[in-house]
């Protein structure tokens, strides 16, 4: 169970939620920059990571997660095939239905642009003072709960 909070930790904590979220939105450019391919758009690395984390997965459900209308995740699995980095078969559970998941293809792909990803952030963590790196990497346990945390939870503790 929670403790309540005080009107200043609220202040606090929205004043840091802002700061947070701008920091972010400043790294998300660099972190999405294109790599090899310049057809993986940010909404189909997006697409390829959902598969990634959750699939197969139907195209409905891949809309869901992506949080976009079935349509244009429909017309985006048609690419993504088209790109030859997923693979489609029936749904066992529903022969009428197709799952959707990268094949290898796919899986490399994400896997350098991420690592691309990876290689640029690392540059400017490098270009850190000591105690900033520090203060970055002690902060990770914290920004792990936040990306475990479903809206309306407490979050999860942390045992990295």
């Amino acid at each position: 169970m929670t403790s309540p909070t005080s009107p200043s930790d609220h202040e606090e904590s929205a004043e840091l939620a802002e700061r947070l979220r701008a920091a972010i939105q400043q790294l998300l450019p660099e972190l999405r920059a294109q790599g090899m391919q310049s057809q993986l758009t940010p909404s189909r690395l997006a697409a390829l990571a959902a598969l990634a984390a959750h699939g197969p997965l139907r195209i409905s459900d891949l809309a869901t997660r992506m949080g976009i209308a079935l349509s244009t995740v429909s017309r985006m699995v048609d690419l993504l095939d088209g790109f030859g980095w997923i693979e489609r078969e029936a749904d066992p559970k529903d022969q009428r239905a197709t799952l959707i998941a990268l094949n290898d293809t796919g899986q490399a792909l994400l896997h350098a642009t991420r690592r691309q990803a990876a290689t640029r952030l690392a540059e400017r963590i490098d270009q850190l003072t000591p105690d900033q790196q520090r203060s970055l990497h002690d902060a990770l346990p914290a920004l792990d709960a936040l990306t475990e945390q479903r809206p309306g939870e407490p979050p999860r503790i942390s045992r990295r």
